[in-house]
């Protein structure tokens, strides 16, 4: 056997040891990552069997479980619904000057009454003295046009000047008085009202610069982000006015509400930091479409807000007067319990004698009993007495699988 020979089976035998080591390796790797599969799975398992309470037949009958079909219950034609206060946002003005200017003076602060109309800060403009002198202009020259126009009609009326003198006349007092209204309107386009252009005049000791941002309705000062000698821009609107009489409330219902919902329904407002006092008004809004985190409906109701109580952002409870009796689920109040911050009743599961519990929504109380709003529909079953005994059992079942980790 000579030398090259030699080598050719030396290599022969090392790539079959090669891929023997290979197809020993594989087998052992997809065993591994069955296991692996295997373990999570059971790990999924043990955590759903961990969700549920499994009972032998004696401890169902000791704890006294009791389970129905819920069927629908006739429910207070009032819906009471989480709530938020909010601006009325037709009721808020924001207000910044029309052509760019200078700060002189805030006459207004945060939290100060204002009328409509009344000034909040003294303004300063280049651009507007530079108009209102054009205006002043316009205005001499139109008097000087008139004045020529009505002496040429009356030469001519004496037949002292021409027809075509009389027309020319006429023609210059047009597009004089057409200059100044122009100059006028630009003025009332920066903010100026029609008693504020007709003041305007020369050698004033009030420069023909300053002007005042007012107030455009009755309110109280929510935003103030001006100070003297600041330039403010058009785009800008630093000064909030709020009024503060009626607020938005923004109410949180469920989609079983939707048919007993209507624009004009009567509501009441209690929020938890003014104990002891409610806030009427009447809904003027119901949302075509759920929110998709929640799953509730907005609705909109304007409120009464009587010397200014309410705040924006405070949270209370609104109870809308349907006029409508409701059917629902109900069910015992006993029945609903607290796991883990999440209000939950307990349903059978696959298993006989098993339980598990379902999260839920609720609703108004009355007389010992509760709406549920979501989670459970009338035609399933669930667990009506003995509720208190499941979570405990739940609990401990839990407590031990922790610690058998």
């Amino acid at each position: 056997m000579n030398k090259l020979t030699v080598l050719s089976l030396t290599g022969l035998l090392l790539g079959s040891l090669l891929t023997a080591c290979g197809s020993e390796s594989d087998p052992q790797a997809n065993t591994q990552t069955e296991q692996h599969q295997q373990e999570s799975q059971h790990n999924e398992q043990a955590e759903q069997h961990v969700r549920e309470v499994h009972l032998t037949e004696q401890q169902e009958k000791n704890l006294g479980i009791k389970v129905e079909t819920l069927s629908e219950g006739n429910a207070s034609s009032t819906i009471s619904r989480p709530a938020s206060v909010g601006y009325d946002l037709d009721q808020i003005a924001k207000v910044g000057p029309r052509i760019e200017a200078k700060v002189v003076k805030v006459i207004k602060d945060l939290g100060d009454q204002v009328e409509k109309d009344e000034p909040i800060a003294l303004m300063s403009s280049v651009g507007l003295g530079k108009a209102k002198a054009e205006y002043i202009r316009l205005r001499t020259e139109l008097k000087a046009e008139k004045a020529h126009y009505e002496r040429e009609e009356s030469l001519y009326e004496q037949e002292i000047s021409s027809r075509a003198e009389m027309l020319q006349a006429e023609a210059h007092y047009q597009e004089a008085k057409a200059s100044f209204n122009a100059a006028a309107e630009s003025l009332r386009l920066y903010g100026l009202s029609k008693k504020d252009v007709q003041q305007i005049e020369a050698g004033s000791d009030k420069p023909l610069s300053h002007f005042y941002l007012t107030s455009p309705l009755n309110g109280v000062i929510q935003e103030r982000d001006i100070s003297p000698g600041q330039t403010i821009s058009p785009s800008e609107t630093p000064i909030h006015v709020t009024n503060l009489s009626k607020m938005w409330v923004m109410i949180d219902a469920y989609e079983q509400d939707i048919r007993y919902l209507d624009k004009g329904q009567s509501v009441s407002l209690s929020v938890r930091s003014i104990p002891g006092e409610t806030f009427e008004g009447k809904t003027d809004w119901v949302s075509y479409s759920l929110e998709k985190q929640t799953r509730t409906m907005p609705v909109r109701a304007v409120v009464e807000n009587p010397n200014r109580k309410l705040r924006a952002g405070m949270f209370g409870t609104a109870r809308i007067s349907t006029g409508k009796e409701r059917n629902v689920a109900m069910l015992p109040i006993d029945a609903v319990q607290t796991i883990e911050n999440e209000q939950v009743v307990f349903v059978p599961g696959k298993e006989d004698r098993s339980y598990k519990p379902v999260e839920v929504m609720l609703g108004s109380e009355n007389e010992g009993y509760v709406e549920i709003a979501s989670g459970l529909k009338p035609g399933q079953q669930a667990v009506i007495a003995g509720a208190f005994d499941l979570k405990s059992a739940l609990t401990a079942q839990g407590r031990s699988a922790s610690h058998g980790h």
